[in-house]
């Protein structure tokens, strides 16, 4: 497999208006990062005082996050209507090559910034709100 453009990420929202997904405009870069919680068992008797973890029994999330400039496009207000109602909806990442990541998310945190000579930047973070699904491409 050969290197993939970093600009290939994309991070989609869903549109209930048109019923599809439309990227997030602006955004220079992407992050998708999974985590599991581990659950210790360890007690006294644990062979040679290792640490001991129940499969299966911690709880998984995800978090997305993006940066970029702020270009007022449809999805602009998108995300913003979803921030300030605190509403869960449908998000995608596709990942080149390899494939899509979809669920639900809630939007953590939303900051704009600029400076007086320049463009004005967002920086978006989401919290998944539910069962994730992967699609391969």
């Amino acid at each position: 497999m050969t290197a993939q453009k970093g600009r290939d990420l994309l991070l989609k929202v869903f549109n209930s208006t048109t019923f599809a997904y439309v990227t997030v405009a602006g955004l220079r870069s992407r992050k998708l990062a999974f985590n599991a919680s581990q659950v210790d068992v360890t007690d006294a008797e644990s062979a040679g005082r290792w640490r001991e973890l129940l499969a299966g029994a911690g709880i998984n999330r995800a978090a997305l996050s993006g940066s970029g400039l702020f270009k007022d496009q449809a999805s602009d207000e998108l995300v913003r209507s979803a921030f300030f109602s605190g509403a869960i909806l449908n998000w995608q990442v596709v990942i080149p090559d390899f494939g899509t990541v979809t669920g639900p998310f809630q939007i953590a945190a939303l900051e704009y910034s600029g400076q007086y000579n320049g463009e004005v930047l967002f920086d978006l973070s989401l919290e998944s709100a539910g069962q994730l699904t992967f699609g391969a491409l």
